[in-house]
């Protein structure tokens, strides 16, 4: 493994994509924020070293070292990469909490005592908006604007990790490209998009947390009001196939979007057919799942259902492709009843989108469906899966 020393000025971008000995090889780069002596091949970065292009490191989003949270990016081409993190402090206990590119949850809460070191590897998808052979994603204004002032995080040549907690703590990290791992892509709407702000988060952004380290990719290409027949429109399915290999996953879920614009219950599972048609010619496994529900209660406290057919067309599609689904409609169900007509309110900002407490228990339940599959996806899932939470946020 070929080590790189990093000083202004080195692209680390092109170091990254780069060849050695007309072999690709996987390059490293370290990076230590902590004390102590510093070893060969690795860049001590200090609290005033702020993300520039030219530097192809640095503290981003207008943040420095020891802001609640703080944000560090390094230039990184498309790719999955594997992350190594050590977190901890020699005279501080720390609770660290590792966020990547628009708030996927990698790392929840790792605690360490004073003098105490804790290393953990995630993997992490960056990607771009440009499309092979010229032309790109058809991205909208809040993607290109953002929440900070610029591009949402996903969507640049950047790897952006996020550290946040109660006194959040990191040593060092090194980065090293991971392309042998599983990429799992993520094709939806607002609730299962990278939301980059504010209290809305969804499952999409969560399920990182739930699989072991260094095997398996989240590429969160989902995005707010999106519909089968517009995310194809807008190429982000394009986008998702361009990349795609042998062996990934594509999960789909629609409903919320096509039943606002009207769309015949046939011709969006039409469509959505093209969704797993179109990975199975790369050999990747197509996954459907239906529409979660939104929070809408009968006079008995019984949830209703606001999709009307939309959920039985995909379990239907989903038997005769012999695709695996995951039914979030019947769990939504489970999960807003078990809470009751008021106490649900705790799991969303409004009666669609989900908050961090309703977004973590919908991508558990998703992880804890892959476990007991026979998807192959299912020995990546995490041993330490949590139970199930239906009584509202601890």
């Amino acid at each position: 493994m070929r080590l790189w020393t990093i000083i202004p000025g080195f692209c680390l971008a092109a170091a990254l994509a780069g060849v050695t000995s007309g072999q690709e090889k996987a390059q490293t780069f370290k990076f230590q924020f902590g004390p102590g002596k510093v070893e060969p091949g690795v860049t001590q970065v200090g609290s005033t070293n702020a993300y520039t292009k030219e530097l192809g490191y640095g503290f981003d989003v207008g943040s420095k070292a020891g802001d609640q949270p703080f944000f560090f990016s390094v230039a990184a081409p498309e790719g999955n990469y594997n992350v190594k993190i050590t977190l901890g402090d020699v005279k501080d206990e720390a609770t660290t909490t590792v966020r990547a590119e628009s708030r996927r949850l990698m790392l929840e809460a790792v605690q360490t005592k004073p003098g105490q070191f804790e290393t953990r590897t995630i993997t992490v998808n960056v990607r771009n908006s440009r499309l092979p052979g010229g032309g790109q994603v058809k991205l909208k204004d809040r993607e290109l604007k953002g929440s900070f002032g610029g591009p949402v995080l996903h969507w640049d040549d950047k790897l952006t990790l996020e550290f946040a907690g109660a006194g959040p703590r990191v040593y060092a990290f090194e980065i090293a490209k991971g392309d042998d791992a599983v990429t799992v892509y993520l094709a939806g709407d607002s609730t299962v998009t990278d939301q980059p702000k504010g209290a809305f988060y969804s499952w999409g952004q969560i399920l990182p947390r739930f699989f072991k380290p260094g095997g398996v990719a989240i590429a969160n290409h989902a995005e707010s009001g999106e519909a089968t027949t517009s995310f194809i429109g807008a190429r982000r399915l394009d986008k998702v196939l361009s990349t795609m290999k042998k062996g990934d996953y594509l999960f789909v879920q629609f409903g919320h979007n096509d039943q606002n614009q009207k769309r015949d219950v046939a011709v969006y599972k039409q469509t959505l057919k093209r969704y797993v048609t179109e990975s199975r010619k790369r050999d990747a496994i197509p996954v459907l799942l239906t529409p979660m529900r939104r929070r809408t209660f009968d006079g008995a406290g019984k949830s209703t259902n606001s999709l009307g057919d939309y959920p039985e067309s995909v379990r239907q599609l989903a038997k005769e492709e012999k695709v695996f689904l995951i039914d979030l409609h019947e769990m939504s169900k489970d999960f807003y009843e078990a809470l009751g007509p008021t106490n649900s309110k705790q799991a969303f900002v409004d009666n669609t989108h989900t908050n961090d407490y309703g977004a973590y228990e919908f991508a558990r339940y998703i992880a804890e469906s892959i476990k007991n599959s026979d998807l192959g996806l299912a020995k990546q899932v995490v041993n330490d899966l949590p139970p199930a939470n239906f009584k509202g946020p601890r």
